[in-house]
C-alpha cells in the first residue's frame, strides 16, 4: 500500500496572491499626505502675514492679538527720520521690498517675539493731509488713520494708525484735522513701520502704528482719547490703507486748498518737504500723549517712642539654669528691632506723575502741584513724634470741556509730552543715557538736527528773563572770550521750560549745570541772522 499518496481536499480554500503594487501605491499616497500636511503646517505657521494662514491660526487659537508695549520694554529698534526711511526703502527692488514687507507684518503679528535685527521706528515731523475712520474693509477695523507728508522731505508719505474703540471716534474726528502736525520723538514715541509702498511717481509711503497705544489730548482742551490694540486684523483688505485712487484724490484736493489759501493770504504756496523758513514757528496748539497717574500710597505711621521709655525686658531664663558672670552682664538681642528715627526729607517725584491737560495758561479752579517746602535742618535729625509726615497724594484732574478747534490748523502739532506741563523728572545723575554737549556744540546740532537722539546741555548761564514756567538764559562768557569772540555766547539763547510746580530762577541769577544735572534739549533753531534758539526743559528734581 502506498502511504505517500494523499488525495486533495475537496473543500480547501485556494491561496490568493498579494498585490504588492496596490500596497506600494497606498503607502506612497500616505507618505505624500503626511509630507503635504507637514509642508502645509510649516507654510501656515511660518507665514502668518498671509490672509488664509492668519484665519487658520485664529481658528486654531494659535495666534495672539497685538499687545500694548511699555516705553521701557519696547522691542530693540533703530530710530529713522524721513530721509533715512526714504533712502532705506527706495533703494530696494520689488522682490526685496516684498520680502521686507512680509517680515515687517510678521513681526507685528507675532508681537515682536522673534525678530531678526532691529525694529524700524519713525521719528520726525509730519503734517496731516487727510484722516478718515477705519472700517471693516481695512486691515485695522476700528479707529482712525491719518495720511501725512514729511515736513522736511517731500518724497516720503506716512499713514499713521490710531486704533481705538468706537467710543473714542467722535473726539478723534474733532482732533485729527487737516494741517495738524505729528511730532514723533525718540524719547516718548514708539511708532513701528509695518509696511512700505513704492508709489508710481517714485515716492515712498510707509505705514506706522504706535506700539504704546497711549492716551492723547490737546493743549486747548478737546478732551482725552485713548488708543487700544486691535483684537484682530483683516489682512485680506491688503496694504496700504489709502489705496491709489483715494490717495490721488486726497492729494489733489489738498493741493487746491493750499493754493487757494496761499492766494488769499498773498504768500507763497507751501510745498510738502520744503519750508519757506529754516525755523518754522512753534505750534500754537499741540496734541500731547499723557500717561495715567499712579496713586501714591501713604506709608504706615511709625510707632512712637517716648523719651525715657525702656525697652521690654528679655525673656527670663528657664529655672535650674545658671548664668555666668559674663553672661549676666550681656543682655540677649531683642525680639524686634527698635524703630529707627524718621529723617525729614523732600518728597521725591513718583515714576509716573499725575498729568494735567497742558495749555498755554493754567486753567482756573484747577490746583497746580507745588513742591513741599524744605524742612528745617535742625529738626531733620530728630525722631518723629505722634505720626509720620503726610505724603501728598495724587489729585484727579478734571477733564476740560470740549472746545472748538482753532481756525488756523496749520500751526497745530501732534507730539508726545510736547510742551505744557508735566513730564518725568529724575534724581541727579539718574537720567536716561544720552549725549552730553556744551554750548560750543549747539551749532553742529542746529545743522544736523537731533535725529531722534537724546541730547543734554551743560554749562554756565545767566538768566535774562523769567516767567511763570519759563526762563531765557544766555551762556556766561569770560572776558577773554568776549575780546577774542570765542564761543558765540551772545548769539545763543536758551529757552528753558519748567514742569508744573517748579519756580524758575530770578532774572540776573547765574545757573550752573554739569553732567549730573543737565538740561534736556528738545529743539535747536537757527535764524537767518545766525541767532540760535535752543529749547530745553528741566528734567532734574529739586534739591
Amino acid at each position: 500500500m502506498d502511504y505517500g499518496f494523499y488525495p486533495e481536499e475537496p473543500y480547501a480554500r485556494p491561496r490568493r496572491r498579494i498585490n504588492y503594487f496596490a500596497w506600494t501605491v497606498v503607502i506612497l499616497l500616505l507618505i505624500g499626505f503626511a509630507l503635504a500636511a507637514w509642508l502645509g503646517s510649516f507654510y501656515i505657521f511660518s507665514q502668518p502675514e498671509r490672509p488664509d494662514s492668519y484665519k487658520i491660526l485664529q481658528r486654531l487659537h494659535k495666534i495672539e492679538p497685538p499687545k500694548r508695549f511699555e516705553l521701557t520694554a519696547a522691542p530693540p529698534g533703530e530710530f529713522l527720520n524721513s530721509k533715512q526711511l526714504y533712502e532705506r526703502y527706495s533703494e530696494m527692488g520689488n522682490a526685496e521690498l516684498a520680502r521686507t514687507n512680509a517680515e515687517l507684518a510678521r513681526n507685528y503679528i507675532r508681537n515682536y517675539q522673534t525678530v531678526r535685527g532691529l525694529v524700524p521706528y519713525v521719528v520726525g515731523r509730519y503734517k496731516i493731509v487727510s484722516a478718515r475712520e477705519l472700517g471693516p474693509g481695512d486691515v485695522f477695523t476700528s479707529g482712525m488713520v491719518a495720511l501725512t507728508n514729511a515736513v522736511d522731505n517731500g518724497e516720503l508719505l506716512m499713514e499713521h494708525l490710531y486704533p481705538a474703540n468706537p467710543e473714542a471716534l467722535p473726539l478723534m474726528k474733532q482732533t485729527l484735522n487737516v494741517g495738524l502736525e505729528i511730532k514723533l520723538e525718540r524719547t516718548h514715541d514708539i511708532s513701528s513701520v509695518i509696511h512700505a509702498e513704492r508709489l508710481v511717481d517714485g515716492r515712498m509711503m510707509i505705514t506706522a502704528v504706535p506700539l504704546l497705544y497711549g492716551s492723547y489730548t490737546v493743549t486747548r482742551g478737546l478732551g482725552t482719547f485713548r488708543l487700544e490694540p486691535p483684537l484682530s486684523l483683516n489682512l485680506a483688505a491688503g496694504w496700504p490703507l489709502f489705496k491709489a485712487p483715494e490717495r490721488k484724490q486726497i492729494e489733489q484736493h489738498y493741493a487746491e486748498n493750499q493754493q487757494k489759501k496761499a492766494i488769499a493770504q498773498g504768500g507763497p504756496i507751501s510745498i510738502p518737504g520744503f519750508s519757506p523758513s529754516a525755523t518754522p514757528p512753534p505750534a500754537a496748539n499741540e496734541l500731547v500723549r499723557v500717561e495715567q497717574a499712579i496713586a501714591i500710597r501713604t506709608p504706615p505711621a511709625a510707632p512712637v517712642i517716648a523719651k525715657n521709655e525702656k525697652l521690654a525686658n528679655p525673656t527670663p531664663p528657664a529655672k535650674g539654669r545658671r548664668w555666668g558672670k559674663k553672661q549676666k552682664l550681656e543682655s540677649p538681642p531683642p525680639a524686634s528691632t527698635p524703630p529707627q528715627p524718621i529723617v525729614a526729607q523732600k518728597p521725591i517725584a513718583p515714576g509716573a506723575t499725575p498729568f494735567t491737560l497742558a495749555s498755554a495758561a493754567t486753567p482756573r479752579n484747577v490746583p497746580a502741584a507745588t513742591p513741599a517746602p524744605a524742612a528745617n535742618t535742625a529738626n531733620a535729625q530728630a525722631p518723629a513724634v505722634a505720626q509720620a509726615p503726610s505724603v501728598p497724594t495724587a489729585t484727579p484732574v478734571p477733564v476740560l470741556p470740549a472746545q472748538p478747534a482753532p481756525p488756523d490748523a496749520s500751526n497745530v502739532a501732534l507730539a508726545s509730552n510736547a510742551g505744557g506741563g508735566s513730564w518725568k523728572t529724575f534724581s541727579p545723575g539718574k537720567m536716561p543715557l544720552g549725549r552730553l554737549i556744551g554750548t560750543s556744540d549747539l551749532r553742529d546740532v542746529a545743522e544736523h538736527g537731533l535725529a531722534g537722539e537724546r541730547i543734554y546741555l551743560k554749562g554756565q548761564f545767566v538768566v535774562n528773563f523769567s516767567d511763570a514756567n519759563k526762563a531765557v538764559l544766555r551762556p556766561r562768557t569770560k572776558l577773554t572770550d568776549k575780546v577774542l569772540h570765542f564761543g558765540g555766547g551772545s548769539s545763543t539763547r536758551i529757552i528753558v521750560e519748567f514742569p508744573a510746580g517748579y519756580i524758575p530762577p530770578r532774572q540776573g541769577m547765574q545757573v550752573s549745570r554739569d553732567e549730573s544735572r543737565p538740561y534736556e534739549i528738545t529743539e535747536v533753531r537757527k535764524q537767518e541772522d545766525g541767532q540760535l534758539n535752543v529749547f530745553v526743559r528741566e528734567i532734574m528734581q529739586p534739591n
